[in-house]
């Protein structure tokens, strides 16, 4: 009963601000470009500046323990699953598979991760390791697997190759960002509260105004026929891989193959169970993408994540 408190606790503020962003686009209070703006605001403004204040205050050896390497492991699974079945059995392009390898592998590490884990473990620890894996690793893989995958105003894939993909940090708000905290943190050096402060209070508008965006997305009814399957089908198979595929790997690897204690076997699956980002609607539509699947797989796997944490929980805990 406490675990499903805990879990209720920390699900509201997702539910609540979704509902709120489908009451505005359903009575269009914020008019027909709000989705758009809002969109562009996290990717570019907002989001970066809350992964600078995250990555530049981190230690630079999080890295460092089975605990990660397990998650890893299983995020690696989840996310070539999705990027190999969305991409060979459903069609689609190498961008639109990376929005299903990001659907299927990166969870919701921040805003649902920390309370879930608070609650459950006592101790958020591990997913902060959780959350900067994610920003420094998953993240950049994928962010080039969509700059690669997408094509330029004229219709064709942008040429540039390796000088392309290297200078993409510059192009790139999320991984810029990224790289000036890794920069920080590597030096050890302190920034002034002028310079953190407006970092802290843009980064916090991120997590609620992403919410929001995908709350307005929600007013635009699905296609009809058999493309409305498909895509159904489509969703429904990246959502199983991330709710029951991902936390199983976690469990093999953390479990059998590397024989972690207790408590870190928990917290490797309550982590690897836990629903999509919201990042990966954000991403779909700052490339210009097809937001349905990215959409669809958070709303899904957060009803169904409630399920399988309290299984995890309740099988796993103490």
């Amino acid at each position: 009963m406490a675990v499903m408190h805990a879990l209720l606790s920390a699900f509201a503020p997702i539910w609540v601000l979704t509902g709120i962003g489908y009451a505005v686009g359903r009575g269009g209070l914020l008019g027909a470009q709000a989705e758009a703006v809002l969109g562009r605001f996290v990717f570019h403004v907002a989001m970066p500046a809350a992964l600078f204040t995250m990555v530049s205050g981190a230690s630079p050896d999080v890295f460092a323990h089975p605990s990660m390497a397990a998650f890893a492991a299983s995020t690696a699974v989840a996310a070539g699953a999705g990027f190999v079945l969305v991409r060979r059995v459903f069609g689609r392009g190498r961008a639109d598979a990376a929005i299903g390898a990001m659907s299927a592998g990166h969870v919701n590490s921040a805003n649902l991760g920390i309370p879930v884990a608070a609650q459950v473990l006592g101790d958020a620890t591990f997913v902060a390791q959780v959350i900067l894996f994610q920003v420094l690793v998953l993240s950049p893989v994928i962010l080039t697997l969509l700059d690669s995958g997408t094509r330029g105003a004229d219709g064709r894939r942008p040429g540039g190759g390796v000088r392309r993909l290297l200078t993409m940090p510059l192009r790139n708000p999320i991984i810029l960002a990224s790289l000036l905290g890794v920069a920080v943190s590597a030096t050890g050096l302190r920034l002034p509260a002028a310079v953190t402060h407006p970092c802290d209070v843009l980064g916090a508008a991120a997590v609620p105004t992403a919410l929001i965006t995908l709350g307005l997305s929600l007013h635009r009814g699905p296609g009809g026929g058999g493309r409305a399957r498909r895509e159904r089908a489509e969703t429904a198979t990246v959502v199983a891989v991330k709710t029951l595929g991902q936390p199983l790997a976690a469990l093999l690897v953390a479990g059998p193959l590397l024989r972690l204690p207790d408590h870190q076997l928990l917290a490797v699956v309550l982590c690897a169970a836990l629903p999509t980002a919201q990042n990966s609607f954000v991403y779909a539509r700052e490339y210009g993408l097809g937001t349905g699947l990215a959409r669809d797989a958070i709303v899904a796997s957060t009803l169904v994540s409630m399920v399988t944490l309290s299984v995890a929980a309740w099988a796993l805990g103490p």
